[in-house]
């Protein structure tokens, strides 16, 4: 059975991604090697018949025949939200029809259940469905944003520059999730004194 898989913000053949006046420049040599340690942390990873969900700014500043290339050498079978570097819809046109947002349901091997989610480039503060259990993944934000019990954000700068699954992501929200009701258990018992 596949798994499914999430990333974002890859950047591929960005030099401007590793520049130190970035908020948080990525520690790589050159373009080319950040291009090949995501390939490998990819591949590494994700199966020919796994799903991956991709939430925007696959490429940036470089050939749309670079793009490709660096697509095909993808394990897994992608699926790309449109993010800031590809609002033109043409950007990445042999990758699928562009969307902004994309809601899904997941079950991986293991899963009692199909797990909702709402898939966007952006952080947003509500969604469809929200509750009703489902969660939502975001990129753009580059690792500036916390994860809350309910959302977080699937860059590859959050993720050592690597596509997360499900699981892992679940780990995460159920940490916050029980941190949010200590806090919410501490400011109740701090009211009542």
């Amino acid at each position: 059975m596949p798994v499914t898989w999430f990333t974002s913000d890859s950047h591929f053949g960005h030099r401007g991604i590793l520049s130190p006046r970035m908020d948080r420049p990525r520690p790589f040599a050159s373009i080319e090697e950040h291009d090949e340690v995501l390939i490998s942390r990819w591949n590494d990873r994700v199966c020919k018949h796994d799903h991956v969900y991709h939430l925007g700014d696959f490429a940036y500043g470089c050939s749309h025949a670079y793009a490709r290339q660096v697509f095909d050498r993808l394990n897994g079978i992608k699926f790309l939200i449109r993010g800031n570097h590809e609002e033109r819809g043409d950007r990445l046109a042999w990758a699928g029809a562009p969307v902004n947002v994309l809601h899904v349901h997941v079950q991986d091997p293991g899963m009692k259940r199909a797990q909702g989610i709402w898939l966007s480039h952006y952080s947003h503060r509500t969604w469809p469905n929200v509750w009703r259990g489902d969660i939502h993944l975001y990129g753009h934000s580059h690792g500036s944003l916390s994860a809350t019990a309910r959302s977080c954000d699937v860059g590859v700068d959050v993720w050592a520059y690597r596509p997360v699954r499900l699981a892992e992501i679940m780990e995460v929200l159920d940490e916050h999730s029980a941190r949010e009701a200590g806090d919410a258990a501490a400011a109740a018992l701090a009211e009542a004194a």
